[in-house]
C-alpha cells in the first residue's frame, strides 16, 4: 500500500512513548508498505534525526513545531471554538503540503497520529485511520481541576472544547484505533467500532540478564522513570514523594535498614519543582542516567508506576516487564490487563503500595514468579512484530471493504 502518515512529531530520537511506538511501527511496516511521513519536528531534531526515519520511509516532510505556550495561542484559543491543543498544532503550511501530496500521488489511506493534527488534513475521500495514544481531555481535566481557582473556569472550558473536538474526530475517521482496552471502552460510548492496537516493546533489547537483576552493592533500588513534561508523571512522582515513600520509610524500611533502600528517580530535565519536594538523601534524582534505557532496568529491583492520570499503555511498564523487573502500579496503570499477583502487582493507595513493595522485595519466590510471568506475557502479546501485524490488519480491512 501507499500510505500517507501524518504525525504531530518526528519519531526520533526515542525520547517518549509516542516516539518509540511510531518509530517501531514504521520500521516494521516499511517492508510491506510505501510510507510518506508528514510531521512536525522540534528544534533539537535536525538532518541526522530525519535521516534515521528516511531509512524506512519513501519520503519524509517536516515542519518546525510551533511554540505551544505563546500569548498568540492563548488569545486565539479565547476567541475560538477550538481548544488550546488544536490551536497550537494548526499549521497552514503543513496543510498545503499535505494537499500537494494528495494531488500529486495516489494514496491508499491516510494514517493520522493523534486527533489534534486532524485539522491539517484537507477534505478527502481517502480512508483515514486515526490513532489515539491517550484521551487528551481526561488528562487535561485533571490538570484543570488542580489549577488555581482564578484559572480553573477558563481551563475547564478548554477541556470541554477538547472533549468535543476529540469525539468529533473519532466519528470523522474511517477507522479509530485505541492503544488499550481502557481507552476503547471510553471511545465506544461515542463510537461503536474501535480497534485496539497496543503498544509494544523490543524483546531483544529489553531482556532478563543471564545473571539476574544487576542490583548495586549499596542495596535495593526502587525505580521511578518518566518524562516530566507530562502531567501524569508529575502527578505520580508527587504522590510517591509526599505519601508513598514516607509511609514505606516509616513502617517498613526501619526493619530493613541494612538493605539500603533507595528511590531512584530517572528522567530528562527533572524540574526544580520536583526536586524541591524532598531533601531525603535516600531519594536520588538522576537526569544523567544511561541513554540506553535497558541498562537502567538492569540496575533496578522494582518499577514503581503509580499512575492516576491519563491512560494508554505505559512503555516503562512494558519495558520493565520485558526486563524481568516486577511492576507495582494502579488499576489504571494496568492497561494491558496483566494478571494481578501473577504478572503484575496492583496497589490502591499509599499504604497498599508500601505494603506490597515490602512483600515483593522480601519474598524471593513471589519476586521470581512475577518476573518470569511478566516476561512471558510480553513475548507473546506485546512484541513489535505482532503489534505491526495488528495494525496491518486494520489497513487490510479498509482496502478489502473499499
Amino acid at each position: 500500500m501507499n500510505i500517507l502518515l501524518v504525525s504531530s512529531y518526528l519519531p526520533y530520537p526515542l525520547f517518549s512513548g509516542g516516539h518509540i511506538r511510531l518509530y517501531n511501527l514504521i520500521k516494521e511496516l516499511s517492508s510491506k508498505h510505501k510510507i510518506t511521513l508528514v510531521c512536525e519536528k522540534r528544534d533539537y531534531q535536525g538532518e541526522a534525526e530525519i535521516k534515521e526515519i528516511k531509512k524506512y520511509c519513501k519520503k519524509v516532510i517536516t515542519f518546525p513545531r510551533n511554540k505551544q505556550w505563546s500569548l498568540n495561542n492563548i488569545v486565539r484559543t479565547g476567541l475560538s471554538v477550538l481548544p488550546f491543543l488544536v490551536i497550537g498544532h494548526t499549521n497552514k503550511v503543513m496543510r498545503l503540503e499535505i494537499q500537494k501530496e494528495l494531488s500529486e500521488n495516489q494514496f491508499d489511506l491516510i494514517h493520522v497520529e493523534t486527533s489534534y493534527v486532524m485539522q491539517n488534513i484537507p477534505v478527502t475521500e481517502i480512508p483515514v485511520v486515526l490513532v489515539e495514544h491517550n484521551i487528551e481531555y481526561l488528562v487535561y481535566r485533571r490538570f484543570a481541576d488542580k489549577a488555581p481557582l482564578l484559572l480553573r473556569p477558563f481551563l475547564q472550558l478548554d477541556v470541554l472544547k477538547l472533549k468535543h473536538w476529540e469525539e468529533s474526530m473519532w466519528m470523522k475517521a474511517t477507522k479509530l484505533i485505541a492503544v488499550s482496552e481502557i481507552e476503547k471502552k471510553i471511545m465506544e460510548k461515542k463510537r461503536k467500532t474501535v480497534t485496539v492496537v497496543s503498544n509494544g516493546v523490543d524483546i531483544y533489547k529489553f531482556k532478563i540478564p543471564n545473571s539476574g537483576p544487576q542490583t548495586p552493592k549499596e542495596g535495593k533500588r526502587i525505580l521511578f522513570i518518566g518524562e516530566f513534561k507530562w502531567i501524569q508523571n508529575r502527578d505520580a512522582i508527587e504522590w510517591v514523594i509526599k505519601e508513598i515513600w514516607p509511609k514505606l520509610k516509616a513502617e517498613f524500611i526501619p526493619s530493613m535498614t541494612d538493605k539500603g533502600f533507595k528511590l531512584w528517580v530517572v528522567g530528562r530535565n527533572i524540574p526544580r519543582s520536583v526536586r524541591d519536594l524532598t531533601s531525603d538523601k535516600n531519594i536520588i534524582f538522576d537526569d544523567q542516567a544511561p541513554e540506553a534505557t535497558e541498562l537502567i532496568y538492569q540496575k533496578s529491583d522494582l518499577l514503581l508506576a503509580p499512575i492516576r492520570v491519563g491512560g494508554g499503555t505505559s512503555f516503562k511498564i512494558l519495558e520493565a516487564m520485558a526486563s524481568g523487573v516486577p511492576v507495582i502500579t494502579t488499576k489504571l496503570g494496568n492497561a494491558i490487563e496483566a494478571k494481578e499477583n501473577l504478572e503484575i502487582v496492583i496497589a490502591k493507595d499509599a499504604g497498599d503500595f508500601a505494603s506490597k513493595i515490602k512483600k515483593i522485595l522480601e519474598d524471593r519466590k513471589f519476586y521470581e514468579l512475577i518476573s518470569k510471568n511478566a516476561r512471558k506475557l510480553i513475548e507473546e502479546k506485546f512484541n513489535w512484530k505482532k503489534i505491526a501485524r495488528d495494525l496491518d490488519a486494520v489497513y487490510e480491512s479498509i482496502i478489502s471493504y473499499a
